[in-house]
C-alpha cells in the first residue's frame, strides 16, 4: 500500500477514482517492486535473457508514469519506498540501496530520451489509421520506431492494443531478421569480398582447428572460393577465400579477431589477411602472391606468431580485467562485449557511472599483481554444468554445448574458446588507456600491454621531451612548475588585455554616444565598429548603459562574410516601451539574419553584411515604434 501510495503522491492522483488510472498505478506497483529485487539480484538492463525482462518491466513501468502526467524519472524514489518495505526480511536491499537506484535511475532517463519521440511518431501512424478506417500496424512502421527510435516493439504492440489496434508482427520479424542478416553480410564482406555473399552452402567436413598447440599445420584445399562462386584454382594477384581441412588460424570469435599468416606450397604462395568462421568451416580470406593455388593441393599452414602472441596477451589481460572489475566495482559487472586484437583489448561492461582516477588505478593494480606474480593460465575442457560449478562467467555474445572451455589464470574463471599465454608473465604489464561511456549503463576500457604499453610510455616521453623542449626547459622535471608559471602569466595578459580592450571599447562608446539621437526623450545610438568583435560589442554596450538612464543602442561588427548586431536597453528604456531582443530582430531581418534575446541585451546575426549600413540607417525609425 505505501509504493502505491507513494506513486499516487507523485502523480497527483488517488486510487479506485479512475479505473485507467487505477491500471497504472497497479502495473507501476507490480513492477517496481520486481525490479527492484531484481536489479538487487545483481540483474543489469540488457537486450537478451533476464536482463530484457527487466528492461521491459522498468520500460512499461516509466510509460505508465506518463499516463499518469509524470515527466520527470521517478521510479528511482519510488524503489526506496520497495526498500524500506521488504528491509527487515531483506536486508541485502538497503545494503544495495544506492546501487539500485542508480541503475533503475540510467535505465529510466536513458528510456525518457526516446520514449516521446517514439509516441509522437506512433501516435501519427495510429491516426493515419483511423482517418483511413484500418486496424493493423504495418510492420515496417514498427521496425522503423524500433530501429530508428529504440521504441522497443512490446511497448508498440501495448500501445496499439489499447486504441484497438493490431501490429503485423510477422512482417517485424521479418524486418529484424533481415537486418541481422545484412549485418552479417557486410562483416563478411568487411573481411574479404570473396564470402560477401553468405548464402552460399559449404559442401565439406568442417574444418579440425589445431591452433590451441600448433602455430602450423599439413593440411588440404577443401575448397577456393572467389566472389561469391567455388573455383578450381586461382593464380598470382587473385582475391579468395580458402577453405583447409585442418587449420592453426584461429577464426574469429568471441571477441578476439582472427588470425593473419600464409599458406604455401612449394610453388605458390597465399596471404591471410583474416579469418572468419561460418557455421564450423575456418575461412581464410587471403590473396595470391605468388604462383597458382588449386583445390586438392597439400599446404602448409602457418599463422603469424608475433601477432599471436600480442593477441593472446591481451586477450588474457582482458580475463583478468573483468575479474579486477568485478572485485572494485562489485558483482553487477559483467562483460557487455570485447575486441581483442594485437594493438590492445577493448573491454565494454555494465556499470552505471564513470570509473574514479582511483577505480581505475586499483584496477590496473589488481591486473599487474597477478601478471607480476607469474600465476599459471590453464585451459582445460569439461562438463558444462561441472564449469558452473566452478563459477565459470560465460564470455558474451558466445553459446555453449554440453563441453565447453573453460580458462583459468589466477582467481579468474571464464568459458573461453580464444586463445591464451600459458603464464599471466607474459602480458609483461598492463596499462589502462581510457575509460568512457559508450551506452546507458555501459561503460568501456581501452587498454594495452606488453610492447603496446611500451610504445605507449615512449610516446608519452616523447610528448614530454617535445612539450620542455618548447619552453626551453634542459630538464623535464621542471615541466609541471614551468606550466604553471606560463598559465598565470597568461592569465595576467589576459587581465591586462581585457583591461585596455575595455578602455578602447569605452572610447569609441563615448565617441558614438556623442553623435546620439533623440527619439521621445530616449537617446539612441546605431553604428558599425569597424574591428570590433561580438565580446568587444557588449563591451561597448555596457558603457553605453551607464552613460545615461534612457538609452538604446546597437553596435554592428563585420569580419569577413559574417556580421553581428548587438543592441542594448537601459532600464529606462524598456520602462518605455524598448526591447532589445525585439529590436535586433527588426534590424537583422533587413540584412536576411535571425536573432534575439532579453528585453535589456540581445543579439542576431545578419545575412547580407552589404545590407548592414541600411539597417543601422533605419534603427531610428525602428525605435520609434517602441518608444511610448
Amino acid at each position: 500500500q505505501n509504493i502505491m501510495k507513494h506513486i499516487s503522491s507523485i502523480a497527483g492522483v488517488e486510487y479506485k477514482k479512475d479505473a485507467k488510472t487505477d491500471v497504472s498505478l497497479r502495473v507501476i506497483t507490480d513492477h517496481i517492486r520486481s525490479t527492484t529485487f531484481m536489479v538487487g539480484d545483481g540483474i543489469m538492463p540488457s537486450n537478451e535473457g533476464r536482463g530484457y525482462v527487466l528492461r521491459r518491466l522498468l520500460r512499461r513501468a516509466a510509460r505508465h508514469g506518463r499516463l499518469l502526467g509524470i515527466k520527470r524519472p521517478f521510479l528511482c524514489e519510488v524503489c526506496d519506498t520497495v526498500i524500506n518495505e521488504n528491509a527487515g526480511a531483506y536486508p541485502e536491499l538497503a545494503e544495495k540501496r544506492e546501487y539500485i537506484k542508480k541503475i533503475i535511475g540510467v535505465e529510466e532517463e536513458a528510456f525518457a530520451r526516446n520514449v516521446d519521440k517514439g509516441t509522437e511518431l506512433l501516435n501519427g501512424f495510429i491516426a493515419e489509421l483511423a482517418e483511413s478506417g484500418k486496424t493493423v500496424l504495418s510492420g515496417d512502421h514498427a521496425f522503423q520506431l524500433s530501429d530508428t527510435y529504440g521504441f522497443p516493439i512490446d511497448l508498440t504492440i501495448e500501445i496499439c492494443e489499447e486504441k484497438g489496434i493490431t501490429v503485423d508482427s510477422e512482417r517485424f520479424k521479418e524486418l529484424a531478421l533481415e537486418q541481422r542478416a545484412r549485418a552479417k553480410a557486410d562483416h563478411l564482406a568487411k573481411a574479404g569480398s570473396s564470402w560477401a555473399d553468405n548464402s552460399i552452402r559449404i559442401e565439406a567436413p568442417k574444418t579440425v582447428f589445431t591452433g590451441y598447440t600448433d602455430t602450423s599445420a599439413e593440411a588440404s584445399v577443401l575448397a577456393i572460393y572467389k566472389e561469391g562462386s567455388e573455383i578450381e584454382s586461382a593464380n598470382e594477384g587473385e582475391d579468395v577465400v580458402v577453405l583447409l581441412d585442418r587449420t592453426p588460424f584461429y577464426a574469429e570469435s568471441g571477441g578476439q579477431v582472427g588470425d593473419t599468416g600464409i599458406i604455401t606450397t612449394g610453388t605458390c604462395t597465399v596471404a591471410v589477411a583474416d579469418t572468419i568462421k561460418n557455421e564450423g568451416h575456418f575461412l581464410h580470406i587471403a590473396s595470391v602472391t605468388e604462383g597458382t593455388l588449386s583445390k586438392g593441393d597439400k599446404v602448409t599452414a602457418a599463422i603469424d606468431t608475433t601477432r599471436r602472441n600480442s593477441i593472446m596477451r591481451n586477450h588474457t589481460s582482458a580475463h583478468l580485467l573483468q575479474y579486477a572489475l568485478r572485485q572494485v566495482l562489485g558483482d553487477h559487472v559483467h562483460q557487455a562485449g570485447q575486441l581483442v586484437n594485437e594493438k590492445a583489448c577493448r573491454f565494454d561492461f555494465n556499470h552505471f557511472s564513470a570509473m574514479t582516477e582511483q577505480e581505475i588505478a586499483d584496477v590496473e593494480n589488481i591486473v599487474n599483481s597477478y601478471i607480476m606474480a607469474a600465476v599459471p593460465v590453464t585451459m582445460q575442457e569439461m562438463p558444462i554444468e561441472e564449469a558452473k560449478k566452478l563459477g565459470a562467467m560465460a564470455l558474451f555474445g558466445e553459446k555453449y554445448g554440453d563441453t565447453v572451455r573453460v580458462v583459468t589464470a589466477g582467481d579468474s574463471v571464464e568459458f573461453c574458446g580464444g586463445t591464451h599465454v600459458s603464464n599471466a608473465s607474459h602480458i609483461g604489464l598492463f596499462k589502462i588507456v581510457s575509460e568512457s561511456s559508450v551506452a546507458a549503463g555501459v561503460r568501456r576500457i581501452e587498454a594495452v600491454t606488453g610492447t603496446g604499453v611500451l610504445e605507449l610510455l615512449n610516446g608519452f616521453k616523447d610528448t614530454i621531451n617535445r612539450a620542455a623542449k618548447a619552453l626551453k626547459l634542459a630538464n623535464v622535471n621542471e615541466l609541471p612548475e614551468k606550466c604553471a608559471a606560463v598559465t598565470a602569466e597568461l592569465k595576467d595578459k589576459e587581465k591586462a588585455l581585457e583591461s585596455m580592450n575595455q578602455q578602447m571599447a569605452n572610447a569609441k562608446a563615448a565617441a558614438i554616444f556623442d553623435n546620439a539621437s533623440d527619439v521621445n526623450g530616449v537617446k539612441v545610438v546605431a553604428a558599425e565598429v569597424t574591428g570590433a568583435t561580438p565580446d568587444s560589442l557588449r563591451k561597448m554596450g555596457d558603457s553605453v548603459k551607464d552613460r545615461d538612464e534612457d538609452v538604446i543602442a546597437l553596435f554592428a561588427c563585420i569580419n569577413g562574410e559574417k556580421g553581428t548586431f548587438y543592441c542594448v536597453c537601459t532600464s529606462g528604456a524598456v520602462k518605455r516601451g524598448a526591447h532589445a531582443g525585439k529590436l535586433v530582430q527588426q534590424a537583422a531581418a533587413m540584412t536576411g539574419g535571425k536573432g534575439g534575446g532579453r528585453p535589456d541585451s540581445a543579439m542576431a546575426g545578419m545575412g547580407s553584411t552589404d545590407k548592414a549600413a541600411e539597417a543601422i540607417a533605419a534603427f531610428k525609425d525602428i525605435t520609434a515604434g517602441f518608444i511610448k
